[in-house]
C-alpha cells in the first residue's frame, strides 16, 4: 500500500486527467447520446445508471488514495491510520523518516578535481608560493575524493610573514573551488565575553540570544562555505575552544537554542603572522621535507602561543616563504593594474615605468617582514591616486605610467 500511494503522488496529474475525462463521457450520455446511432452508443445508453456509478466509485477510489498520499507525505495521518502498516512507507514504521532524509541530503558526496588544473588558476594570481599552491591542490582533492568524513574537509594553517599571500590565497581558492567565503578577521573576537558570542550566538537568556551568531548562521546557510579566519592566534582562548568541536566532531554548536551545525562539507583556513623569522627559516631548511617541516612549524607555533589541542587538529601547516625581488614588483605590478581598474581606467600593455616598480621594490625591503600588502596598496595609492583622479576627469579610458627625478605621474593613451 505504502508503494500505491508513493505511485499515486508521483502520477495524481494522469489521476486527475483520467478523472475529468470519465466525467466528460458521463455529461456526454446524459444530455447527448453521441453514441446513439452505434451499437456501443445504445448499450452506453441502456446502461448509463451502472456506468455513473462505476466512474463515481472510481473517483472516490482515486481521491482518497491522493488524500491519504498527501497527509502520509506531510505525516498528518491520524494515529490509528499510521497503525495500518500496508499505509506507512518502511521508515515512517520503522524510524524518523524525516530524520534519515535530512541525514542522508547532508552527508558529502565525492567530488573529483583536477589537482594540477587548480594548483595552476592558485599560481596564476597568488605570486611567489607555487610550492604551498600545488600541495594545498593536493590536499583539497583528496579530501573531496572521500565520501564518507566525520570532519571537515580540511583545516589547514597558512603560516608565514605578512604580505605573502596568506589572506589572498584563501580568497582566491574559495573563488576557485566556486564556494562562498566567509571572512573572519579574528583581532575582533580576543576579548572574553563578546568574542565567543559574536560567533557562536549567546545563550538564552543574555543579549542577542534572539538570533544566530555570524558563523553559526553563516554555516547554516551555507554548510559548504570556505571559513577563512585571519590572524587566527588573536582570538581568545574560548573561541579557540569553541572551534574544536568543529574541527574533530564535525559540527558546531549555537549557544542560543543547542542547534549542532554540520561543518563536514565545509573548508576552513586558519592564518597567522606568528613566529615570521622562525617560520622563514625553517620554509628554507626543510623545503623537501614536508613532514619534517610540519613536525618543526609546530614546535615553533607552540612557543608562540597556539594551544596544542589546536595544533593536533590542523590537517596540514603551510609556511609561505617571504616574498623577494620578481616576485615583489609582480604584486606591485597586479596591485598597480587593480588600482587603475578601480578608477574605471585600464592600463596599456607594458605601460608602468620600471622604475615605479623598482622604488616600490626598495620601499617593501625597508620595511623589512613587517611589510604587508596593504602597506604596498598603501605605498601606491600615495604615488598613482592623484594623476588616476585628473586623468579619469579628462576622459581618459586608458593611461600608461612615468616616472622622472622620483616623480610619478600619468600619461592619457590616446
Amino acid at each position: 500500500m505504502a508503494t500505491m500511494l508513493e505511485k499515486v503522488s508521483r502520477y495524481l496529474p494522469l489521476i486527475l486527467l483520467i478523472t475529468a475525462i470519465a466525467a466528460l463521457l458521463q455529461v456526454a450520455l446524459q444530455v447527448g447520446h453521441v453514441f446513439s446511432s452505434q451499437n456501443i452508443g445504445v448499450w452506453l445508453n441502456r446502461n448509463s445508471n451502472l456506468i455513473w456509478w462505476i466512474v463515481a466509485g472510481a473517483c472516490f477510489v482515486a481521491w482518497t488514495l491522493v488524500i491519504l498520499a498527501y497527509l502520509r507525505h506531510t505525516n498528518r495521518l491520524p494515529a490509528r491510520l499510521t497503525k495500518w502498516k500496508t499505509l506507512m512507507d518502511i521508515l515512517d514504521r520503522l524510524t524518523n523518516r524525516r530524520e534519515v532524509e535530512r541525514r542522508i541530503d547532508a552527508q558529502p558526496e565525492a567530488l573529483y578535481i583536477d589537482a594540477e588544473a587548480l594548483a595552476e588558476t592558485l599560481r596564476s594570481k597568488v605570486v611567489g608560493q607555487d610550492r604551498v599552491c600545488l600541495e594545498l591542490a593536493t590536499q583539497i582533492r583528496r579530501r573531496l575524493a572521500l565520501e564518507h568524513r566525520g570532519k571537515p574537509i580540511g583545516v589547514f594553517l597558512f603560516a608565514g610573514p605578512p604580505g605573502s599571500g596568506k589572506t589572498y590565497l584563501g580568497k582566491t581558492l574559495a573563488d576557485a573551488v566556486g564556494r562562498k567565503l566567509l571572512h573572519f578577521d579574528m583581532t575582533q573576537f580576543s576579548s572574553g565575553s563578546f568574542a565567543s558570542t559574536s560567533l557562536f550566538g549567546a545563550a538564552r537568556g543574555y543579549v542577542g540570544s534572539n538570533t544566530y551568531g555570524k558563523l553559526t548562521a553563516g554555516l547554516r546557510d551555507t554548510p559548504d562555505a570556505v571559513v577563512l579566519l585571519d590572524e587566527f592566534e588573536k582570538a581568545h582562548s574560548d573561541v579557540h575552544k569553541n572551534f574544536l568541536t568543529a574541527w574533530n566532531d564535525g559540527f558546531i554548536t549555537e549557544a542560543s537554542d543547542g542547534q549542532q551545525i554540520s561543518t563536514t562539507r565545509s573548508l576552513f583556513v586558519l592564518t597567522t603572522n606568528a613566529a615570521v623569522d622562525a617560520l622563514a627559516g625553517l620554509a628554507r631548511e626543510y623545503a623537501d621535507n614536508p613532514d619534517e617541516l610540519r613536525r618543526a612549524a609546530d614546535a615553533v607555533l607552540r612557543t608562540a602561543g597556539f594551544a596544542p589541542e589546536v595544533l593536533s587538529r590542523i590537517d596540514r601547516i603551510f609556511v609561505f616563504e617571504p616574498l623577494s625581488g620578481l616576485n615583489i614588483a609582480r604584486v606591485a605590478a597586479l596591485e598597480i593594474e587593480s588600482m587603475i581598474q578601480g578608477y574605471g581606467l585600464e592600463i596599456s600593455v607594458g605601460g608602468i615605468n620600471p622604475q615605479i616598480l623598482l622604488d616600490l621594490v626598495n620601499r617593501w625591503r625597508r620595511m623589512g617582514y613587517v611589510a604587508s600588502a596593504r602597506d604596498l596598496v598603501r605605498a601606491i595609492e600615495e604615488v598613482i591616486a592623484d594623476s588616476l583622479i585628473e586623468a579619469k576627469r579628462r576622459g581618459a579610458q586608458q593611461v600608461t605610467l612615468a616616472e622622472q627625478d622620483g616623480k610619478v605621474w600619468t600619461e592619457v593613451v590616446r
